[in-house]
């Protein structure tokens, strides 16, 4: 199993320190929120981009993509019925397809950004999801030609009223139809799905291309009581290949002791397998 951490968890520190640190921790990945390296990515030099990518691979890590991908700039929203806006939005998000090659080959782009995406200004769930779906499809043969996949993430009704399920994400993948265009599973946002989570990665699995873990509070790992075991065993079964990410939305732990803690445990309830 391929462990990852998410970064923002280490904000105030350097890009340097954070992933020497994650090193030591046992993780081999490193998922960044792009509005950690600037407020707006799109004007990341291509140096300081090579030079997040030389830090990467002189600690031994790899880049496994981006998340929070519409924290900053601010303003922006992929559905609204602004046409000018929303373009701007989807522009954006050519430009952070652009990071992700540039830090680092086969990076995913988790696409949540629930405040982003969720109806605006009178618009339809159908409305805005078919607006989603068609922003979707026009970046998808730039994210394929640059190696990039991006992920549809459900989220639960109490962050956005649009992609809801793993369900419906699946749809979305499907009906797109292209490879960059993929989904992705995380255990706190999972809260509202009817079906045990393990039976959904099995349902889904296909196009299944990253998973997030917390706890159902958005602690990390171990310090609640979900059962990652089904999830792990599964994954582990059907032989998955991508990256199992840390994504802790509670920092009060400390990030040194959310990392360590965090793999610990995981690491322990994967021996649990035999």
């Amino acid at each position: 199993m391929r462990h990852s951490i998410c970064n923002e968890i280490f904000q105030g520190r350097s890009f340097a320190d954070a992933a020497k640190f994650v090193r030591s921790a046992g993780y081999t990945g490193l998922e960044i929120a792009p509005f950690t390296l600037a407020e707006n990515p799109s004007q990341i030099s291509p140096a300081q981009r090579q030079e997040y990518r030389d830090i990467l691979t002189s600690e031994g890590l790899s880049f496994v993509g981006l998340h929070w991908l519409m924290v900053s700039p601010k303003g922006l929203h992929v559905t609204t019925p602004d046409a000018a806006l929303r373009d701007r939005s989807w522009r954006h998000i050519r430009d952070l397809i652009d990071l992700s090659a540039d830090l680092g080959p086969n990076g995913v782009m988790v696409f949540g950004s629930p405040a982003q995406r969720s109806t605006v200004d009178g618009s339809t769930i159908a409305e805005a999801s078919a607006r989603f779906i068609d922003g979707l499809s026009s970046v998808a043969p730039q994210a394929l030609e640059r190696g990039v996949t991006i992920l549809v993430e459900a989220l639960p009704v109490g962050q956005a009223n649009v992609v809801n399920t793993l369900a419906e994400a699946a749809s979305i993948v499907r009906q797109i139809a292209s490879p960059a265009i993929q989904t992705m599973f995380d255990t706190h946002n999972a809260v509202d799905e009817a079906e045990p989570h393990a039976a959904l990665i099995e349902k889904y699995f296909d196009i299944i291309r990253h998973v997030h873990v917390n706890e159902m509070d958005g602690r990390h790992p171990g310090t609640g009581d979900y059962d990652f075991k089904p999830v792990l065993r599964t994954l582990t079964r059907l032989g998955y290949q991508g990256w199992v990410s840390l994504e802790a939305f509670d920092f009060s732990f400390g990030a040194e002791r959310i990392a360590r803690e965090s793999i610990h445990y995981l690491n322990g309830e994967l021996a649990k397998q035999g």
